[in-house]
C-alpha cells in the first residue's frame, strides 16, 4: 500500500507560482506512475498531468504550457511547478500512484491518494 503526503499549497496572487511536491512511501517509486488532480469547490474532481516510470509526461488542457510536472526518484517524490497562475486554478490538488506501467489520465487507473494541498490564486 502506497502512502502519499502532498505540501507547497497556499494562497498566491494571478500571474504567480508554486511548487506542490508529494512524498511516497510504502512502494518502491521508481515503479510507480504518478499523477495529480484537482478538485475546485462544487466540481468534479479533474486530471491535471501525469508521469510515467520512465518520465513521460502528459497534461490536461486547462493547464498545458503552464504546469510541469516532474520526479526525483532519489527521493521518492513528485512534484508539480505551476507558474502563471489564475483564480480558476483555485482548488485542491491530489497526489495520485499507480503500480500499473503507462499513462493514465482517469481516477481509476490510480490506487493510491494522498489527502490535498490546498492552491488558493487570488485575483
Amino acid at each position: 500500500q502506497v502512502q502519499l503526503v502532498e505540501s507547497g499549497g497556499g494562497l498566491v496572487q494571478a500571474g504567480g507560482s508554486l511548487r506542490l511536491s508529494c512524498a511516497a512511501s510504502g512502494r518502491t517509486f521508481s515503479t510507480l506512475a504518478m499523477g495529480w488532480f484537482r478538485q475546485a469547490p462544487g466540481k468534479e474532481r479533474e486530471f491535471v498531468a501525469t508521469i510515467t516510470q520512465g518520465g513521460i509526461t502528459y497534461y490536461g488542457n486547462s493547464v498545458k504550457g503552464r504546469f510541469t510536472i516532474s520526479r526525483d526518484n532519489t527521493k521518492s517524490t513528485v512534484y508539480l511547478q505551476l507558474n502563471n497562475l489564475k483564480p480558476d486554478d483555485t482548488a485542491v490538488y491530489y497526489c495520485s500512484a499507480s503500480a500499473r506501467y503507462g499513462l493514465f489520465v482517469r481516477q481509476s487507473d490510480y490506487n493510491g491518494w494522498g489527502q490535498g494541498t490546498q492552491v488558493t490564486v487570488s485575483s
